[in-house]
C-alpha cells in the first residue's frame, strides 16, 4: 500500500479545519481549568444578558395594556435598547482594548442590570424607554468584552466552539425568562420579572472577581504596557486628531443619537425616512474614520452583514410571544412551553454551530446552516393548532437559523487585530444590531396589512437568503481587499482559510 510522504515544514497546503495532532487528548481536555473558568464567567454574563433583554418581549402585551400603547409603539420598547448599543459597544469596547477585557466585562454587566431594575419602576412609556436605553449600553459592552475575552483566552483550534458555547448563554437566559413568565406574571405582575432579573448579577460579579486577563490581550498589550510611560491602544484616536475633527465627531454623536431616538419614538413621526438617512450617514462616517484608509470598507461591509442578520432573526425573536398570544390565542402556560422549545433550540444550535464551525470553517458552516433553515420558515407559521408540532418546528428552525449566530462573534472578531478588536467588534456589531431595532417595528407594520405570522415568515425567509449570500460569498473580506490586499484571512486563526491549528508560537497560552 502506498502511503503519502509527510509534508515538509513550509509546504503550502490547507489543514483540516478541525485537525488535531495525532494522539492528542479529547478536545475538552485541551483548554485549561482557567480557560474553562473564563468561558463560564462570560457565559453567566450572557445568561443574564438574554434573561434581561428577552423580558421585554414576554411582557410586551401586558405593558401595552397597562400604558395603553398600540402594537407599533409597544414594539419600539424592544427597539429602545438597540438605539444606544452602537455607542455602548464602541465606548466599552475601547475600554476593553485600553484597560483590559475584564474591566469592560464588569462595567457592562453593572450597566444593564441597573437598566433592568429601573424597568420595574417605570411609570409610563417614556421612563421605560429610557431604562431600555441604559440596558442597550450595557448589553453592547457585554458582547464586545465577553466575546473578545473568551476568544483570546481559548486555544485557537477551538475558538468556534468557544464562541458557540458562549452565545448559548443568551438562549439559556431566554429559556429561564420564559419559564419564570408563566409562574411570575399571572400571580405578581410584569414588574416582578424585571426585579427578579437583577438578582443573578451577584453570581456573575462573584465569578468574575478573580479572573485573569485574556491571554492574547495580556501578551500583546498588557505586558507591553508595563513601564513608567505605558503605551496602550486608543481606538478612538482617529476621531480626535484635531480640534475641528473632535468638534465634528461630537456633533455627529449627538446627531446620530438624536436621530435614532426620534426614529424609534413618536417624536419623529412623519420624518422617519429623513432621520434614518441622517443616522446612517453619521454612523458610516464613524466607521470610515475608525477603519482608516485600509479598513473603512471592511467596517461598513460588516455593519451591513450584521444589520441583515438581525433583520432575519429578530422579527421572530421579538414578536413571537405577541404572535402566540394574539394570533394563536395561547394561554401564558402554552406561551412558556413554546418559548422553552424555541430557546432550547437556539441553545442547541449554538453548540452545534461551534463544532460545525471548527470542522468546516466559520464562513462555510454559517452559510450552510442558514441554507438548511429556509426549509422550515413557512411550515412554522402554517402550524396553528398543534402545540407539539409548533414546538418541534420552532426548535429546528431556531437551531439552524438563530443558533448559528453562536459563531457570528468568531466570524466578526477574526477581521480585526488584538489592539483594536473589542472596539471594532463592539462598534461594527452594535451598529449592525440596529437591524434588531428595525425588525420588530417592521414586522408590526407589515402585520397591519397581513397576518402577523405571514409577515414574520416573509421577513425571515427573504433576509436569511440575503445573509447567506453575504457570508457564503465572503463579501466583507472581498470588499476589504479592494483597499487592503494584504489583509489577513483571519486574525484569530492565521491559517489559510482561517481554519486549522495555529503554529505553536502564535497560539494563546494558558491563563
Amino acid at each position: 500500500m502506498t502511503t503519502r510522504p509527510p509534508k515538509r515544514p513550509g509546504t503550502p497546503g490547507r489543514p483540516k479545519p478541525s485537525g488535531a495532532p495525532d494522539g492528542a487528548p479529547p478536545w475538552y481536555r485541551e483548554p485549561t481549568a482557567r480557560q474553562w473558568k473564563a468561558l463560564f464567567a462570560a457565559w453567566i454574563g450572557y445568561l443574564l444578558d438574554g434573561f434581561d433583554f428577552v423580558l421585554i418581549t414576554l411582557v410586551l402585551t401586558e405593558i401595552a395594556d397597562e400604558f395603553h400603547l398600540g402594537t407599533a409603539t409597544a414594539a419600539s420598547l424592544v427597539s429602545g435598547a438597540f438605539i444606544t448599543r452602537w455607542l455602548g459597544g464602541a465606548v466599552l469596547g475601547a475600554m476593553g482594548d485600553r484597560y483590559g477585557r475584564r474591566t469592560a466585562m464588569i462595567t457592562s454587566i453593572l450597566l444593564y442590570s441597573l437598566g433592568t431594575f429601573a424597568c420595574g419602576f417605570a411609570w409610563g412609556y417614556t421612563s421605560l424607554f429610557i431604562a431600555r436605553l441604559v440596558i442597550g449600553l450595557g448589553m453592547a459592552g457585554e458582547y464586545s468584552a465577553s466575546v473578545t475575552y473568551v476568544l483570546e483566552s481559548w486555544p485557537a483550534r477551538l475558538r468556534n466552539r468557544a464562541s458557540g458555547f458562549l452565545i448559548s448563554g443568551y438562549a439559556g437566559g431566554s429559556i429561564l425568562a420564559a419559564e419564570l413568565y408563566g409562574w411570575v406574571v399571572p400571580h405578581w405582575g410584569w414588574r416582578w420579572m424585571f426585579w427578579i432579573g437583577v438578582l443573578p448579577v451577584l453570581v456573575a460579579l462573584w465569578v468574575r472577581r478573580s479572573l485573569p486577563e485574556a491571554a492574547d490581550w495580556q501578551a500583546e498589550i498588557g505586558s507591553a504596557a508595563v513601564g513608567p510611560r505605558p503605551e496602550r491602544p486608543n481606538p478612538f484616536r482617529p476621531l480626535f486628531t484635531g480640534r475641528l475633527r473632535s468638534w465634528c465627531n461630537a456633533a455627529l454623536t449627538v446627531a446620530a443619537s438624536g436621530a435614532l431616538f426620534c426614529v424609534f419614538t413618536p417624536v419623529g413621526e412623519g420624518y422617519v425616512p429623513w432621520l434614518s438617512v441622517l443616522a446612517a450617514l453619521c454612523l458610516i462616517a464613524f466607521a470610515a474614520q475608525l477603519g482608516g484608509r485600509r479598513g473603512w470598507l471592511r467596517h461598513i461591509a460588516l455593519m451591513v452583514t450584521v444589520f441583515c442578520a438581525f433583520l432575519y432573526s429578530w422579527p421572530i425573536q421579538a414578536l413571537l410571544p405577541t404572535y402566540l398570544k394574539t394570533d394563536l390565542h395561547y394561554a401564558p402556560a402554552q406561551v412558556t412551553d413554546v418559548m422553552f422549545a424555541a430557546g432550547f433550540g437556539t441553545m442547541a444550535g449554538c453548540w452545534l454551530a461551534g463544532f460545525v464551525g471548527d470542522r468546516l470553517g466559520t464562513r462555510r458552516a454559517y452559510a450552510a446552516t442558514l441554507l438548511a433553515s429556509l426549509a422550515l420558515v413557512f411550515p412554522v407559521f402554517a402550524v396553528q393548532r398543534s402545540l407539539v408540532g409548533l414546538g418541534v418546528l420552532l426548535f429546528g428552525l431556531l437551531a439552524l437559523s438563530q443558533g448559528i449566530s453562536g459563531i457570528l462573534p468568531k466570524y466578526i472578531a477574526g477581521h480585526f487585530p488584538t489592539a483594536t478588536r473589542a472596539a471594532s467588534l463592539g462598534f461594527v456589531y452594535n451598529v449592525g444590531a440596529l437591524g434588531g431595532a428595525v425588525a420588530p417595528v417592521l414586522g408590526a407594520r407589515l402585520a397591519e396589512g397581513m397576518p402577523l405570522g405571514r409577515a414574520l415568515a416573509v421577513l425571515t425567509f427573504g433576509l436569511t437568503f440575503l445573509v447567506i449570500v453575504l457570508v457564503g460569498g465572503d463579501v466583507p473580506r472581498r470588499l476589504a481587499r479592494l483597499v487592503d490586499r494584504e489583509a489577513p484571512e483571519d486574525h484569530l486563526v492565521p491559517e489559510a482559510g482561517g481554519s486549522g491549528p495555529l503554529p505553536e508560537e502564535a497560539s494563546s497560552g494558558p491563563l
